[in-house]
């Protein structure tokens, strides 16, 4: 499990409004895109079955191979969410992708934007490190790079082979959904979420099959399918900024939300 600063306390302050919607409840009939984003052919998501997840880590680890990121500057976080019939429950926080992100319109440059299936992008070269967008994600999903990274990658290659360049010094970085993946399986006639060449490296990496990723815009796609049928909430909700990562809870009757010392 992961030590970087994402603590249970964070979790429970996430998920208090999200798991009381869920409760007794179907939140999600069929996600929508919101119009703050542009509504491109594709809409990306990914579900995540807290039931199945057994917070081994092998999504962060998948993540720091493929994205080359320092061991300190996750891109994937994965916490201790609780407890339900006695087994521990837990919580993997990517990028949300909000469909309305508070980086992006904080961002004085222009450096964070949506693209046209939705994902939530940086443009490093514009980055001027002023960190608003660090300190406007509710979701605490973006690091920044105090330090140049250099040297060897100690998740490369058990874990997978770079496949983007490293971010300069000054920067803050995130999860891109693998953006990469996704345009190159495209142009192959590959389908994200099918295909693991077009999928998040995180997705193909879990071993239990907690991680699920789809075009919303497609109704048969597994996470449209899995959503309409399935009980799901997204953290911070009430925030309005619409993410595209949903929660299949791992009981919502019975999920322990007490914060413990």
């Amino acid at each position: 499990m992961s030590d970087v600063n994402f603590s249970r306390r964070d979790f429970i302050k996430l998920t208090a409004v999200g798991a009381a919607a869920v409760a007794g409840t179907r939140l999600v009939k069929e996600a929508q895109a919101s119009s703050s984003s542009p509504a491109g052919e594709h809409q990306w998501a990914m579900v995540i079955d807290q039931s199945k997840c057994t917070g081994c880590n092998y999504c962060t680890l998948a993540c720091q191979a493929h994205n080359d990121t320092a061991p300190e500057n996750q891109w994937n976080v994965v916490s201790e969410a609780g407890e339900v019939g006695g087994h521990k429950t837990y919580i993997a926080r990517p990028c949300m992708q909000c469909a309305k992100a508070p980086c992006v319109e904080v961002c004085m440059v222009g450096a964070s934007y949506y693209r046209d299936d939705g994902i939530v992008m940086m443009d490093y070269d514009k980055c001027i490190g002023c960190r608003y967008c660090e300190a406007a994600c509710p979701y605490q999903a973006r690091v920044f790079n105090w330090e140049k990274f250099e040297g060897k990658n100690p998740a490369v290659p058990e874990w997978g082979s770079p496949e983007v360049e490293r971010r300069p010094r000054g920067v803050p970085e995130k999860c891109s959904f693998c953006y990469h993946r996704i345009d190159r399986g495209l142009e192959l006639g590959l389908i994200p979420g099918v295909d693991a060449d077009a999928t998040p490296a995180c997705v193909g990496a879990c071993p239990t099959g907690a991680r699920m990723f789809g075009d919303l815009n497609d109704k048969n796609s597994l996470v449209s399918l899995v959503l309409k049928e399935h009980a799901s909430y997204r953290l911070r909700d009430d925030l309005a900024t619409g993410p595209r990562v949903y929660y299949l809870p791992a009981d919502p009757k019975e999920m322990d939300t007490e914060v413990k010392s």
